[in-house]
């Protein structure tokens, strides 16, 4: 379900063709929720039937025709009343940690080796994300500026301050997952 309020998200910035869609969440809203395309376009036709989203179709060209979605009343109505509200946490299903709890079938630096793959792959995640919490605070981010456009100046900082603390969130799990790999590596030297 909550691909649906990423979505009303994205568009109370501006509107933006499925395509678009698409590309967003292939690229920067994938940090924090990915959606393959035809889920994306099931669900913007639900959403529209629902009345959350307008469709526009638009010509571009001589042929080329695009729908172009943007949000609805209600669509920003159900939005807020999500944003508003605590949710429950999915339950946990991490892959990594089921490996890790059968460690103890393969050697130790077979273990190790995987955990030396989850320092780095983490280490550059916080470093994008690191990266990616500064364009924000900057306000240098083309959603962001969108977003901007729409609102009053004395609530620039606020925003900007409340998306990049999302990735803060991210960093520190990120952060969190280096540290328990590194431990475990040197849990496993003493096995070697």
């Amino acid at each position: 379900m909550s691909l649906q309020y990423a979505v009303l998200g994205v568009l109370e910035a501006r509107p933006l063709s499925g395509y678009e869609l698409v590309q967003f969440f292939d690229t920067a809203a994938g940090w924090v929720w990915s959606a393959p395309q035809s889920q994306i376009y099931t669900l913007l036709r639900q959403m529209e039937q629902r009345g959350l989203i307008a469709g526009t179709e638009q010509v571009r060209g001589t042929k080329l025709k695009r729908t172009v979605y943007s949000l609805t009343p209600l669509g920003r109505k159900e939005l807020t009343s999500w944003v508003s509200a605590r949710h429950p946490e999915p339950p946990i299903r991490d892959s990594l940690l089921v490996q890790a709890l059968f460690f103890d079938m393969v050697g130790s630096s077979a273990a190790a080796a995987v955990l030396e793959e989850v320092v780095a792959d983490n280490e550059a995640l916080v470093e994008h994300w690191r990266e990616h919490r500064d364009r924000l605070l900057n306000k240098d981010t083309t959603l962001l500026r969108e977003r901007l456009k729409h609102r009053p100046e004395t609530e620039h900082d606020r925003m900007a301050e409340l998306k990049a603390h999302v990735f803060d969130g991210l960093i520190s799990s990120a952060t969190a997952r280096v540290e328990w790999a590194k431990a475990g590596i040197e849990l496993l030297k003493k096995y070697r």
